[in-house]
């Protein structure tokens, strides 16, 4: 009778060995599927996770460590002097900690140290992600923002897109005169498909914290270009599931949210393996930036003709790399604002985002963002003066409808011929609201 009680106890120990093995966090050179999704359970978002789990997602574990972090000089020297010089208003701006005035400039992350225990971590951690994006430079993207479904792309549009910052890149970067203290402009015409050709949409942020965005929209139909609200930038642009709100994690403006830290974690994020490996390049193009140099097309599970998982899954480079992250919560104070919640996990060490999660008013998740990670690299102009850009070999920015089984893709080339060009110098009438009827059709 011993001998069946004995076989019984081996084997629970081996199932709960087993068990304990399975529920180890993932390392290096594993990869998250169906068999081991289990190992990621505490480390990824449930819907992201659901997506391993039946293998929608499918990618392997690299490493990208802490301190392997390629800080631009200029931005490393503004972070060092910036520590204790800034503090945030109750409504959520940037002031000159001994003067209380708005400063007029900040290079680097104006909040190098930010601590749990600070009320205002949420904020700060937030006005660090925009610094940290404006810092690489206005950007003039001829790319597809295309609609996919679980099992592939159901349409594609092609726009051309601009972003000027007037704060945070580099000074030789920086607009010489700024008589309406503007934070940013950005204007979107669609080029395709036919139905879209011409449409624009035209955004004026202020540094101002108490003025909101200004916004227009011209319809080709119409021949009009109209005043549209602020509130409207979180709605899905074309009727996507992407917003403007977006833009390359969050594009909102920070004073017209009230932040929330929910504290700090570990977790696992989309990067860019080639990247961390150094291989990014981009090519200098002269009159309008530097493009980078893509070495192949599947960026997503669509288009791989093999693939059975989810049609906007990433593929190619993507693998996931564990990171720490600053985890905020905003709540929009414009109750017109399509969504009541949004939730960011932001890289503790670079700020890059990693998923916005968007929330009904209700409290019901409806929406979740999802960035590709990279690690910058230094370029060097035809003339000597060296950039740090992206230095990334695929694009993944994907808006995820958890609801309907579909995502909305941004960041793809329109073409071969088309650029992705960064540390643009504009000409600000491009963006002037008289333009923005020629800009169209």
């Amino acid at each position: 009778m011993w001998k069946p009680a004995r076989l019984a106890l081996a084997a629970a120990a081996v199932t709960v060995a087993s068990t304990s093995l399975c529920l180890a966090d993932p390392k290096p050179g594993d990869v998250i599927d169906s068999k081991t999704a289990q190992s990621a359970a505490k480390l990824l978002p449930p819907e992201i996770l659901k997506h391993y789990q039946t293998d929608g997602y499918v990618n392997p574990v690299d490493e990208w460590p802490v301190d392997k972090f390629t800080w631009p000089t200029d931005f490393l020297a503004a972070t060092k002097a910036n520590e204790s010089k800034f503090t945030v208003t109750p409504e959520g701006g940037i002031v000159d900690a001994a003067s209380q005035k708005q400063p007029p400039f900040i290079l680097g992350f104006p909040f190098p140290t930010i601590q749990e225990s600070d009320p205002q971590a949420a904020v700060k951690a937030v006005w660090n992600f925009f610094y940290r994006t404006w810092y690489f430079g206005n950007l003039e993207a001829e790319s597809q923002v295309n609609w996919v479904g679980a099992r592939g792309l159901e349409r594609r549009s092609d726009q051309n897109v601009r972003f000027m910052y007037y704060d945070g890149l580099p000074e030789r970067e920086r607009p010489k005169n700024n008589p309406e203290n503007f934070l940013s402009q950005q204007l979107v015409v669609t080029q395709a498909p036919a139905d879209l050709n011409g449409t624009g949409a035209l955004t004026y942020r202020y540094r101002d914290p108490g003025k909101r965005d200004s916004s227009w929209a011209y319809v080709p139909a119409l021949r009009r270009v109209r005043a549209v609200s602020p509130a409207n930038r979180s709605d899905g642009f074309l009727g996507s599931d992407m917003s403007q709100d977006d833009g390359p994690f969050f594009d909102g403006k920070p004073e017209d949210f009230t932040w929330r830290l929910v504290g700090k974690q570990d977790q696992l994020r989309i990067a860019d393996s080639r990247n961390l490996k150094g291989e990014g390049q981009n090519r200098w193009v002269e009159g309008k930036g530097w493009d980078p140099i893509w070495p192949d097309p599947n960026m997503l599970g669509y288009m791989d003709p093999q693939w059975k998982g989810l049609g906007w899954a990433p593929r190619a480079a993507a693998v996931l790399v564990k990171r720490p992250f600053w985890v905020v919560e905003g709540t929009p104070k414009d109750k017109y604002y399509l969504y009541g919640k949004l939730q960011f996990f932001l890289d503790a060490i670079s700020y890059q985002g990693a998923w916005n999660r968007k929330f009904s008013w209700k409290g019901e998740l409806l929406n979740t963002v999802q960035v590709m990670a990279w690690n910058p690299k230094a370029f060097t102009r035809p003339d000597g003066q060296v950039d740090f850009n992206q230095g990334g070999t695929m694009a993944y920015q994907v808006a995820e409808n958890v609801k309907m089984n579909r995502a909305t893709v941004a960041g793809l080339k329109s073409g071969p011929n088309a650029g992705l060009y960064g540390r643009v110098i504009f000409k600000p009438e491009i963006f002037d609201v008289d333009a923005l009827a020629r800009h169209g059709k």
